[in-house]
Parts: structure tokens; sequence; C-alpha cells
């Protein structure tokens, strides 16, 4: 399986791709933003495309995902400012979505927030100013790929993301109590959501846990 990887070079995305170099079933495909990234992905043979969510065209991503069999949507504004947020996790969502069914491209695996939904956003506006427009941009980015594409979604909201080393457990599940997950256990995650069917069209939380990445996975 090849997946092209929308926000390549995003820590949760290295995570993955240093997964794929030695997997036997996927191969990746990044989309970075400019040259400068690209050495990451040379010293492991990850091929690279380079394209920019904000200013590139839908046909452009729909041409570089001709040769891939999915799709992960792993970019983020980063807190680079209101309009950026807009443009990169909402709009930039949704283009790379409608280049994924021009191009024929099924399979679809989003990583959103950890909790989006209007009680959410509602509970944001008035709690964290800052989290507001980031936390609208995922909901409505989520929606779309639910009830706007034909796509086989599959959507995984990752709780507080530490840089601690991988402990190849978590837990899955929806309503959890938010706590801290390591980048490289949520890495895993996507590469287990890829090799499980069963995961279409399901939506999950992923934090720390008892269960191994793959067992946590199967459990959705």
């Amino acid at each position: 399986m090849k997946v092209l990887v929308a926000g390549a070079n995003g820590k949760v995305a290295k995570h993955f791709a240093d997964i794929t170099v030695n997997h036997s079933d996927i191969k990746e495909k990044a989309v970075i933003r400019n040259k400068e990234q690209q050495p990451f992905f040379d010293e492991r043979g990850i091929e690279t495309v380079v394209l920019d969510i904000v200013h590139d065209s839908i046909e452009d991503f729909a041409e570089a995902m001709k040769d891939v069999d999915a799709v992960i949507f792993s970019a983020g504004a980063g807190g680079k400012g209101l309009d950026q947020t807009v443009m990169i996790d909402l709009d930039g969502a949704v283009k790379i979505m409608t280049a994924a069914e021009k191009a024929g491209v099924k399979r679809f695996v989003m990583v959103s927030t950890f909790r989006t939904g209007r009680e959410e956003i509602a509970r944001e506006i008035k709690e964290d100013e800052a989290l507001k427009v980031y936390t609208i941009a995922k909901h409505y980015a989520d929606e779309w790929l639910k009830n706007r594409t034909s796509l086989d979604w599959t959507i995984i909201h990752p709780g507080i993301l530490t840089d601690d080393a991988g402990t190849g457990k978590i837990k899955t599940g929806m309503n959890q109590d938010i706590n801290e997950v390591p980048r490289a256990d949520v890495a895993e995650a996507l590469a287990a959501v890829l090799e499980n069917n069963d995961t279409i069209h399901k939506e999950f939380e992923v934090l720390s846990g008892d269960e191994t990445v793959v067992d946590a996975v199967k459990s959705v």
C-alpha cells in the first residue's frame, strides 16, 4: 500500500515515516512544503513531492495522488495564526479530500483534534480563546469528511501529544477523559488503521493505555 501523507513534516507524521521505512506493506509518498524539508525523507529513501496546501490547487494534489492507495491528512497550522488555521486545518483538509476523490483514492485517514462537536466549540469559546478557531476548523473538516464525501474514512482523535518514547500501548474509544499520548504511539495507530479495513467509517480517541496498538485499534 502506497500512502500519500499531507503534513509529512509534522512530528506525528515523521514518526509514521520511520515506521514505513521497514514496513512490509506500507510505503510513503511525503508531501512537503519546501525543499528544505527534504533531507529527512531522502535519508530514509522516502519519495517526496513539493506542494503547498494553501497555494497549490486541487488538481496539483490529485496529480500527486495518481499512484497511491490511501491518503493521511496530518497537516496543521501549528498556531501560526487564525487565518492559517482556517486555510490549512479546514480549507486545506477539504482540498485534500476533494483531490483524493478526483484521483479515485478511496481510503482517507484524518488526524483530528481530541474532541470536536458543538458542545466542545461552545466550551472553547467560553474558556479557551486560543483554541476556539482551531476546534471549529477541525470540527467542520471532520464533518465534511463524514457527510460530504464518498471516501472510506477513519478519523483519529489524539490526546495531549508528547515527545515521550512510544510505549506501543494505547486505549481507544470516545468521550474519554483527556490524557497524554506519545506521538510515536499515534503514528503506530495510523499504520494499524491502514492495515484494518474494519476501521472504515469509524472515529476514535487515542490515549496512552494498556492494550497493544493493534489490539486497541481492532476493538474500535
